[in-house]
């Protein structure tokens, strides 16, 4: 188990948590109410959490899959990155994909996803050429999928 120091500046919102056992992302909720214009608008949404992702992790901030698919909102910046130093408040920017209808966000609702995952160190080794693959350059699309 990794034990990741928070903080709250808003006691009425849940600590994150799971939906259900063994679900990889934990629920993020709003701290505040705020209307998402129609067609591209935006809003940065404050969760009211402070907290300190150990170093050699990274907090990983995906869209929920019920907001994109029932009201066209998701996550402008997914994945979004909170750093192991990283110690200022967790914030969400969503956008309303919905050509005509604005979105309320409700203090307390879920609104993103946050999945910490281990980062290793890298160490690049500049070499003068690359093994072969069966993709090779094959780049968007050469799947054929």
């Amino acid at each position: 188990m990794l034990n990741i120091p928070v903080r709250r500046n808003a006691s009425d919102i849940p600590l994150p948590e799971r939906a259900r056992p063994g679900d990889a992302g934990v629920d993020l909720r709003a701290a505040v109410e705020v209307e998402i214009p129609p067609a591209g608008g935006r809003a940065l949404v404050p969760t009211g959490l402070f907290m300190a992702v150990p170093e050699g992790y990274g907090g990983f901030v995906l869209p929920r899959s019920g907001l994109a698919v029932r009201h066209g909102v998701t996550c402008l910046n997914a994945p979004g990155l909170i750093d192991s130093g990283y110690r200022g408040e967790i914030q969400i920017v969503l956008l309303n994909t919905d050509p005509t209808t604005p979105f309320t966000v409700r203090k307390g609702d879920r609104i993103a996803q946050l999945v910490v995952l281990e980062v290793p160190e890298l160490d690049w080794h500049e070499v003068d050429e690359l093994d072969d693959t069966e993709r090779g350059h094959g780049g968007f699309g050469h799947s054929g999928v």
